[in-house]
């Protein structure tokens, strides 16, 4: 018989500064609200539900918390017509074919058979089904949750609730540690009010320049520090406009890379018009940005004054 699930990942910090420690030691950019919100889901046991805009970073606060358990990140990157089977395991069909052809030509009995082809050697394990029998507490990274439907949604609340699964053919699997669960959503549809509940709520927006600033010299060290200020300062000035597609960070360090592969250190007309594709990847976006370089360059000569 499995053990009982403990409630708390064992490694789980014990305090905000550990928090803030852990995830620091991970060159992850956090806040007071990132490192209270992680604080008291991994304490408390329960999902930590991350929304805000595409590009942010909530996918990296799995990541980094992970490594700051030291354990294993299982994703399960959510979308439309996600089902249980595809979520939890299948069985491995054209094996199972196989094997039951070579026990018929071996004269085996259909119950051996049977009972072969329904073995741990068969069976294709899913996220869900590898974050229950990981031997050590996971981070279950639920990517996306917006994506897949309402049935799936609801689904994943029956396994949040005792964290066990039934599988007619080996029986109840049951985890013997709670997965330290996070769960993101881009808000293209609104997550039930049930699932809500469960959970340890956190919204992140786009990094305000300092901030951005301060993510860019961690993951690039050997930027122009110039260059990384008005790359910064660009991006404040463009999420404030009316866009297709808002550049998320992701996007703002591929172009920080690449302007300082070029040798770059400051923003001018024409490294910047021709370098935006990195930017931006809506086509109305990219042409009115390279159509504006002149307005920015105006606004930033005003904000110097």
């Amino acid at each position: 018989m499995s053990e009982p699930a403990t409630k708390a990942a064992p490694g789980a910090p014990r305090s905000l500064q550990a928090v803030a420690a852990q995830l620091g030691g991970q060159d992850y950019v956090g806040d007071d609200e990132i490192h209270m919100a992680i604080y008291l889901a991994t304490q408390l046991g329960k999902p930590l539900l991350i929304e805000g805009p595409a590009g942010v970073g909530k996918t990296e606060i799995a990541k980094a918390m992970a490594r700051a358990l030291d354990t294993d990140l299982i994703r399960l990157q959510c979308y439309e017509g996600l089902d249980a089977a595809q979520a939890l395991y299948e069985w491995n069909y054209p094996r199972q074919l196989l094997e039951i052809r070579l026990q018929e030509q071996n004269n085996a009995s259909s119950e051996a058979a049977q009972a072969r082809i329904f073995s741990e050697d068969f069976l294709l394990t899913r996220p869900l089904l590898a974050a229950i029998r990981h031997p050590k507490p996971p981070v279950l990274l639920i990517d996306e949750l917006d994506r897949a439907d309402e049935a799936f949604e609801s689904f994943l609340l029956e396994i949040f609730s005792d964290w066990q699964i039934s599988v007619p053919e080996l029986g109840t699997l049951k985890a013997r540690h709670i997965p330290t669960v996070v769960i993101t959503g881009n808000r293209t549809r609104a997550l039930a009010d049930a699932t809500r509940r469960r959970c340890m709520y956190l919204w992140i927006d786009y990094p305000a320049p300092h901030k951005e600033l301060d993510i860019i010299q961690r993951k690039l060290p050997h930027i122009d520090t110039t260059l990384a200020q008005n790359i910064c300062d660009y991006l404040a000035w463009v999420r404030s406009q009316s866009l297709a597609k808002v550049p998320g960070i992701a996007e703002s360090l591929d172009w920080a890379q690449a302007l300082t592969t070029l040798g770059e250190t400051d923003l001018h007309g024409n490294t910047l018009g021709l370098s935006l594709g990195l930017l931006f990847k809506d086509p109305e976006d990219l042409s009115e940005m390279r159509n504006r370089l002149a307005e920015y360059f105006e606004h930033a000569a005003g904000n110097n004054e």
